[in-house]
């Protein structure tokens, strides 16, 4: 795969900053935290467009009849050239977004379903992207399944969704393979330094995956233990790995991480969740607001969502056993994946 490379030909491409803290890494008692700030990722406000931007990729390369996806974006443009697709996905923000902006990109048309309680910025950034968006009274997992559902019997529309289910997972792992930008950055940022704790929020779960696909590859003698952080109004993950099988939770409790309110696992990561994941933690609105205004003092604009992963490493940190159960100790290295920027 050429996935960096095809990041790297689409407008405003830049690494995102890997930012250091020592004044987190002193109120954590660890060596180093670093802060992979996505709050400005192709010109969006958040990592999603990494995902979209691949999977449509792949999606319509594949659809066009070429055995590998486009090297950049000018071929992949003229791959589309005038076809009569619809972009389809469902949304609580940022990746249906990233969606329309694709499909903004290629001149195509793009249709974003999103749940009750969608903000009314949420919404105007999406349509100013040139999207229909279709409002809806459903909660998230329902609204996945609205979005699907529209695509029946309708050719031109193609299903752009970043969690799977069995039947539909090709699209989705290329959103996940579309996700190892973010992690090869991560590396080169370093250098010859290695994490020991990377902190990922987390939803359906799909950046987790990354994360774990990433971390269990890389030649390092020590793989970093990968901490995921939900709501505890949406701890799929965490419930799923209680129970030892994928389980739904309900969602119907709000959440200011609006981005993680999510109620099912993805199919494709919980494989990797259940046999390699090191802990998951679960932080509360007001944890992920305190986290929040932490980060913003210290330079870094993220949204709740982001700063849920601050929120999970001062939990789980705070906790003598978790901290033993991670291996973290006084010279680690913390690396806390900031999503999404402040909203």
């Amino acid at each position: 795969m050429r996935v960096g490379a095809f990041h790297a030909s689409m407008p405003g491409y830049y690494a995102t900053r890997l930012v250091e803290l020592p004044e987190l890494a002193a109120e954590l008692g660890v060596g180093a935290v670093l802060v992979k700030d996505e709050s400005d990722r192709l010109g969006l406000p958040a990592f999603k467009i990494l995902g979209a931007s691949w999977a449509v990729n792949c999606t319509l390369s594949k659809r066009g009849g070429f055995d590998t996806p486009a090297t950049g974006l000018p071929e992949l443009r003229e791959r589309v050239g005038n076809a009569a697709i619809t972009l389809v996905t469902a949304t609580d923000g940022n990746h249906g977004r990233a969606v329309a902006r694709m499909a903004q990109l290629l001149g195509l048309a793009a249709r974003v379903y999103v749940p009750a309680g969608t903000t009314a910025k949420t919404l105007k950034a999406i349509a100013d992207e040139g999207a229909q968006v279709v409002q809806t009274e459903l909660r998230y997992d329902d609204v996945v399944r609205a979005a699907a559902s529209s695509t029946t019997n309708r050719p031109a529309d193609i299903l752009i969704q970043d969690t799977a289910w069995r039947g539909y997972e090709e699209i989705p792992q290329w959103i996940v393979d579309g996700y190892s930008t973010m992690f090869d950055e991560i590396d080169a940022q370093l250098g010859e330094r290695a994490p020991d704790l990377i902190a990922v929020p987390t939803g359906v779960g799909s950046l987790l995956q990354a994360a774990l696909q990433h971390y269990r590859k890389t030649a390092q003698q020590r793989s970093p233990a990968v901490l995921a952080v939900e709501p505890v109004t949406a701890a799929c993950v965490t419930a799923s790995l209680a129970a030892g099988k994928p389980i739904s939770v309900d969602t119907s409790r709000p959440t200011s991480m609006a981005g993680l309110n999510c109620g099912t696992v993805s199919t494709i990561a919980w494989p990797a969740i259940r046999d390699t994941l090191a802990a998951a933690v679960v932080v509360t609105d007001d944890q992920a607001h305190t986290a929040m205004r932490r980060l913003h003092e210290l330079g870094v604009p993220a949204g709740p969502s982001a700063a849920a992963s601050l929120a999970g490493v001062r939990a789980a940190l705070g906790d003598t056993s978790q901290r033993k159960a991670l291996a973290t100790r006084t010279d680690s290295i913390v690396v806390l994946i900031s999503t999404e920027g402040a909203v």
